[in-house]
């Protein structure tokens, strides 16, 4: 087996960037096959930072291919200025390449994303302003502009200037200041001349490294629960972080996908609106906000912390099928005291095991905790699984059991060391 999806299992910002780095050295290829730059990764290796917002965490390994699928939206601008400062810290990146069929994110869809979340009052979704969204309702609409257009100096004029006309009559209703063709066919040609090299056939790439029995890791943005169709619906992204989405993005049938690992904190974080049964309005959330640096790497948001949600993490684990769980943060749970952990929730004074059915419900849904003992020791230099205190041991173990679902990987810190492997046969097989 040589095909691994690494998904988010609860609402993003699980520390995916990390495992996709420490795995991505064991890849030839490695494939982000959703989002955009409105969700973010933290690497941290050799003293330095990397934070990534496009750019698939294996582009650090020199020799691997690293591949922006079709499924996704790339803001040109943004992509540059980020191999720009990737570049900084480490001159030797892995081959980046880019589908044609990735779609162009533009100021427009920035405007109007900004636009329309205002126009939504205290209904707000949370939207990080990106235009992610508005570039996802073009590529439905069949008016947005591919990288495949983009990269071609004819094509791109035409379709800008008829994209542009309809978008300033929209941003005017809305608002907004209309934008300027030329300027903008100017400054966006002059990042498509630097971007054309890399603008390449990838479905094909991806489809052979498959047939051929390469490590082809696939790299999911965000998390199951702000996936489009199996997310909080309408507090979601526009697209589909969930491990199906491996398949839509990248062009691989679903036989093709061997194992699926789910990344999950030991605790439970979101961003934005949306239900969040096991959220912490006290003391202990800001304690673990704040022992977990919990703060956006795209917004600087302070996220929502709360404990760890078991009955959203098996609904997660099943829509995923998952082989593997990754459990991360670990350490920033020292030192909090008892921990609680949600088995069921309360819903119109009956106790289910389940997630429910409808947005409302589950905003109204009151979490069923189970105690489990803390911890008070440093783990962040543990070496093997004998070296975690019993305490840490049995918090694995009840989320296994409860998930019925192995810890494949447990993450004891931020660097790439920090990092201790339980069942390699989850991973590659």
């Amino acid at each position: 087996m040589a095909t691994l999806v690494i998904v988010g299992s609860q609402w993003g910002d699980e520390a995916k960037g990390k495992i996709v780095d420490v795995l991505g050295s064991e890849a030839e290829v490695v494939v982000r096959y959703s989002g955009g730059n409105n969700a973010g990764h933290t690497v941290i290796t050799g003293g330095k930072t990397f934070k990534f917002q496009l750019l698939p965490a294996g582009i650090l390994h020199e020799g691997t291919i690293s591949i922006l699928g079709g499924g996704m939206a790339v803001c040109p601008k943004g992509l540059l200025e980020e191999l720009e400062r990737t570049r900084a810290l480490q001159p030797e990146l892995g081959d980046l390449r880019i589908s044609p069929a990735a779609h162009v994110v533009f100021p427009y869809h920035r405007a109007l994303d900004a636009l329309e979340e205002k126009a939504r009052g205290d209904d707000k979704i949370g939207t990080t302003s990106r235009g992610i969204g508005p570039c996802y309702t073009d590529k439905v609409q069949r008016t947005g502009i591919r990288m495949g257009d983009f990269v071609n100096p004819d094509k791109f004029r035409d379709k800008l200037a008829t994209v542009v006309a309809f978008k300033n009559k929209l941003m005017t209703l809305l608002g907004g200041e209309p934008m300027d063709f030329e300027s903008l066919h100017a400054e966006y040609s002059a990042y498509a001349d630097q971007i054309r090299p890399m603008v390449q056939e990838t479905d094909h790439v991806v489809q052979e490294a498959v047939a051929n029995g390469a490590r082809v890791l696939f790299e999911g943005a965000q998390g199951t629960f702000l996936d489009l169709d199996h997310g909080t619906y309408p507090y979601v992204t526009s697209s589909h972080p969930t491990a199906g989405g491996a398949c839509l993005g990248t062009g691989v049938g679903p036989r093709s996908i061997d194992n699926v690992l789910g990344v999950c904190k030991a605790y439970s974080t979101r961003v934005g609106s949306g239900p969040f049964p096991t959220e912490l309005h006290d003391e202990t959330g800001e304690q673990i906000r704040q022992q977990g640096n919990e703060f956006g790497t795209v917004t600087g948001r302070p996220r929502r912390c709360g404990w760890l949600d078991l009955v959203a993490l098996k609904h997660s684990s099943r829509i995923n099928s998952m082989s593997g769980l990754v459990l991360t943060r670990l350490d920033v749970m020292a030192n909090v005291g008892p921990i609680q952990v949600a088995t069921g929730y309360e819903v119109d004074g009956q106790v289910i095991g389940h997630v429910p059915s409808t947005p409302e419900e589950w905003e109204s849904a009151k979490p069923v905790f189970e105690t489990l003992a803390g911890w008070d020791e440093d783990i962040t230099g543990a070496q093997s699984w004998d070296d975690l205190p019993k305490n840490v041991q049995d918090y694995v173990r009840f989320v296994e059991h409860a998930t019925s679902t192995p810890a494949a990987i447990l993450s004891i810190g931020p660097d790439r060391k920090q990092t201790i492997v339980l069942r390699p046969d989850l991973i590659w097989g």
